[in-house]
């Protein structure tokens, strides 16, 4: 068994005072929040674009974020005798969330919660996707563990059923899907601003005009063209995946997590901006979060305690907007990007 020898340095550095003007949880509000949050990349020009973002969200002070909802999946997969077995046994799991929620899940976790049922099936194949509420945890182990014993449980009421795999790639763990663009995995967080033409001029050296054409021609008509799955968005992944890095967080969620769609359009003589996210995977507790570095961060953030994922979630979610909306504005000038890339490495590296 391996153990740990080392630890990598990585460039970490704090995006300082991004403003909401609200969170929004599943459940409850707060308003009127300043946070500052890490980012860990060697992609070191990131610090400055996301920091122009938040410096954005200091002056429109209406930065707000949804979470539409909160629930990590996994996926087994049986095998039946027939397509008919297979839709009987579909119709028993959809009609047993309550039954599967007392029998096995509270006797796997005390934390795990079963919320949905989600079925595919193929042939004699059939896909169940089960979708917990996991606390401040990601839920990645707890809600493997459960449909495990789910999977099993069901076996038993139905012996002519075969059990294949605990996980059967329609959760879908750490790979690009359309289901999880659909349905969602872990947080699905929108993340909106109204942004001033005066902002727009000053700040990102814009105008509202030049960022809902770019975004209409590379966002959508480029990822239309490149073939995306149901993804419409700049570079999601370079946010997310340094704030995972920087808080204890599984890295690989990015793949998922790289999926989203960046929504822009005129209004009122404003620029409004958003970034619909369905994908983020984040947790509070749970292994790599006891770690000195990503403790310290999640509790700066106040991310310790009560629904302090749905916390994290929302901050990264700002993240994401933040990098996003300061990128499309740079793209929206010839050379700035480059320009800013030579410059700042340059600088770095001497």
């Amino acid at each position: 068994m391996s153990s740990i020898q080392s630890y990598t340095a990585v460039p970490t550095s704090i995006i300082k005072d991004i403003y909401f003007e609200s969170m929004n949880y599943v459940d409850h509000q707060e308003s009127s929040i300043q946070v500052s949050a890490p980012l860990a990349t060697y992609e070191t020009t990131l610090f400055h674009s996301v920091s122009r973002g938040a410096k954005c969200t200091r002056h429109t002070k209406n930065l707000t974020t949804t979470i539409l909802h909160d629930l990590m999946t996994r996926s087994v997969l049986f095998e039946t005798s027939n397509a008919l077995q297979a839709r009987e046994l579909t119709t028993y799991v959809q009609s047993s969330i309550v039954e599967f929620q007392q029998e096995v899940v509270s006797k796997q976790s005390k934390h795990a919660i079963l919320d949905q049922i989600q079925t595919h099936q193929v042939g004699n194949l059939l896909y169940v996707r089960f979708a917990f509420r996991t606390g401040n945890a990601s839920g990645h182990n707890m809600t493997t563990f459960a449909s495990d014993a789910l999977a099993t449980y069901i076996v038993q009421k139905h012996p002519r059923v075969k059990y294949l795999s605990v996980s059967g790639n329609f959760c879908v763990d750490k790979k690009v899907s359309a289901v999880n663009s659909i349905w969602g995995r872990g947080k699905s967080v929108i993340a909106e601003m109204w942004i001033s033409r005066e902002i727009c001029t000053n700040i990102l050296r814009t105008t509202p005009e030049k960022m809902v054409e770019l975004n209409i021609k590379k966002n959508f008509i480029g990822s239309i063209s490149s073939g995306s799955i149901m993804s419409a968005n700049a570079h999601y992944a370079n946010m997310l995946l340094a704030f995972y890095i920087a808080t204890g967080q599984d890295g690989a969620n990015i793949v998922e997590g790289s999926q989203g769609v960046t929504h822009c359009e005129v209004i009122d003589d404003q620029l409004y901006f958003s970034v619909s996210i369905p994908n983020i995977i984040v947790g509070s507790i749970g292994h790599g979060k006891n770690l000195e570095g990503p403790k310290t961060q999640l509790e700066n953030m106040g991310c310790i305690g009560p629904y302090g994922a749905q916390r994290c979630a929302q901050i990264a979610a700002a993240l994401v907007l933040c990098g996003e909306l300061s990128l499309m504005a740079a793209l929206t000038n010839q050379f700035e990007l480059t320009n800013s890339h030579s410059m700042i490495e340059r600088v770095s590296n001497t």
